[in-house]
């Protein structure tokens, strides 16, 4: 799979959760403070990540700042994108079964070594539900 991923600074967990997708596997497009050349500001370097998703470059997306609180809110703002900013392995799952999310936000300041890699294992091995009123649910974002 083919994840962008996007920092707006190197603290934290920002530069594992790349190594930790590339141990799983997937290609990571980096953005952000984890690009030399681009901006890191968190809207723009949240905002490039969640494009390459909206537009088809990537599958997902990770987008990390110092609550993940802005970046999930920069990339909700992509046509396409739903968002979910996670804090533990439960919220990943359900934002992927319940919520058909393509974007993990992530907080560079609460994510710890450990919780990281069990969010990221929930995050990749979820898949949306089938379930009717989920599947409405999720299809009526596009009406809001």
């Amino acid at each position: 799979m083919r994840i962008a991923v996007s920092a707006d600074s190197l603290d934290g967990v920002a530069r594992r959760v790349v190594a930790g997708l590339r141990d799983r596997g997937h290609e990571v497009i980096t953005h952000g403070a984890l690009n030399d050349e681009e901006r890191d500001d968190w809207a723009w370097a949240s905002e490039a990540a969640a494009r390459d998703v909206g537009e088809g470059r990537a599958d997902q997306a990770v987008v990390c700042c110092w609550t993940g609180t802005g970046a999930s809110i920069a990339a909700n703002k992509v046509p396409g994108v739903r968002a979910a900013l996670c804090v533990d392995a439960y919220t990943a799952d359900g934002a992927r079964r319940w919520n058909d999310a393509n974007v993990l936000a992530l907080s560079l300041r609460l994510t710890s070594d450990v919780l990281l890699d069990e969010i990221l294992d929930a995050w990749l091995a979820g898949r949306p539900s089938t379930d009717e009123t989920d599947r409405a649910n999720v299809s009526h974002l596009a009406d809001i």
